[in-house]
C-alpha cells in the first residue's frame, strides 16, 4: 500500500492502543469500586458489570494482539500494514457488543424514566441492533477480504454505517434523557439543582462518546489510506464502558445530595421532585439500575 504514511499510521495505532489501555485500567478500577459500593445490587446488574469488564479486557487483548502482528511479526515488511489481522477484525465486533450492552442499559433507563413508554425506547433499541449487525458484518468482511485496500473498495459503506448508527443512538439517548429530566423540573423547585446535575452529566457522557465516534468516522471517510480512524476506534468501547460504570457508581452521591436537599425542604410544599436511586433487594424497592424522577404530593 504505497500511498500509506507509515510513521503516522503506526503512530496512530500505537497512541490509540495506549489511550485504550489507560481507559481499560479505568474500567477495571470502576468495576472494583462498583463491587465495593453496591454488594446488594441485583444479580442482573452485577452480571452486566462483569460482562462489560470481560468484553473490555478481551478487547484490549485483541488490540495488543493486532499491534504485535504489525510491530513484531511483520517488522520490516511495510507492505503488511495493509493486511488486517484477525485480532483487529474481531475487535470491531467486540466494540459493537460492548456498545450494544451500554445502549440497552440506557434504553432501559429511558424506559423507566418515561413511565414505560415504548415510543422513546423502540427507536433506540432498533438502531442499536442495526449497529450491532453492521459491525458483525464488518468483522466478517474484514476476515474475508484481509486487507484495508480491498475492504475500502468493496464495502467501505458498511463500516461508515456502523459508526453513523452508533453516533445516532448516542444522540437519541442524550436527547431523550435531557427531555425527560428537563420535563421533571418545576419553577422554583428545591430539587432542580439535582436535576441540573443529571442533565449536565447526561450531556457530557453522551457528547463524549458521540464525538469520538463521529471523529473516527470522519477520519475513515477523509483519510482512509492511513489507520488514524482505527486508533480512534480502539478508544470508543472504553468510553462507553466507563460511561456506564460511572453512571452506576455515582448513585450514592446523587442519593445523598437528594437527601440533604429534601431534609432542608418545607413539609408544606405542594409538590417535590424526588430523585430515587432505585435500591436493591429485600426492602420493597426496585433495583438500582436506573434513576427514577417523579413528582410526588407531600
Amino acid at each position: 500500500m504505497s500511498s500509506v504514511d507509515i510513521p503516522r499510521t503506526y503512530g496512530a495505532l500505537l497512541i490509540g492502543a495506549l489511550f485504550a489501555s489507560i481507559l481499560s485500567g479505568a474500567v477495571a478500577v470502576q468495576s472494583l469500586i462498583y463491587q465495593k459500593m453496591y454488594p446488594r445490587d441485583p444479580r442482573s446488574i452485577k452480571l452486566l458489570v462483569f460482562l462489560i469488564w470481560s468484553l473490555d479486557t478481551f478487547h484490549t487483548g485483541l488490540i495488543w494482539g493486532s499491534l504485535w502482528k504489525h510491530f513484531i511479526t511483520d517488522y520490516g515488511f511495510s507492505a503488511e500494514i495493509d493486511h488486517i489481522p484477525w485480532t483487529l477484525a474481531l475487535s470491531i465486533v467486540f466494540t459493537a457488543v460492548l456498545t450494544f450492552s451500554v445502549h440497552c442499559f440506557f434504553a432501559n433507563r429511558i424506559y423507566m424514566l418515561s413511565k414505560r413508554s415504548w415510543i422513546l425506547t423502540i427507536p433506540i433499541v432498533l438502531l442499536a441492533v442495526l449497529r450491532l449487525i453492521s459491525a458483525a458484518g464488518t468483522t466478517v468482511e474484514m476476515m474475508i477480504l484481509q486487507s484495508f485496500s480491498n475492504f475500502r473498495h468493496e464495502v467501505r459503506w458498511l463500516f461508515t454505517l456502523g459508526l453513523a448508527l452508533s453516533s445516532g443512538v448516542d444522540i437519541l439517548i442524550t436527547v431523550s434523557l435531557f427531555y425527560l429530566l428537563q420535563s421533571s423540573r418545576t419553577e422554583g423547585g428545591r430539587f432542580n439543582g439535582v436535576i441540573d446535575s443529571l442533565i449536565l452529566y447526561t450531556f457530557e457522557t453522551g457528547s463524549i462518546t458521540s464525538a469520538a465516534t463521529v471523529v473516527s468516522m470522519i477520519c475513515w471517510i477523509v483519510a482512509p489510506t492511513n489507520l488514524i480512524f482505527m486508533g480512534l476506534h480502539f478508544v470508543i468501547s472504553k468510553l462507553y464502558a466507563n460511561s456506564l460504570l460511572v453512571t452506576l457508581n455515582t448513585r450514592k452521591n446523587l442519593r445523598n445530595r437528594n437527601r440533604s436537599v429534601s431534609g432542608s425542604g418545607s413539609p408544606n410544599n405542594n409538590q417535590a421532585l424526588i430523585l430515587e436511586a432505585r435500591r436493591a433487594q429485600g426492602q420493597n424497592s426496585a433495583t438500582d439500575s436506573a434513576f427514577h424522577v417523579k413528582s410526588t404530593e407531600v
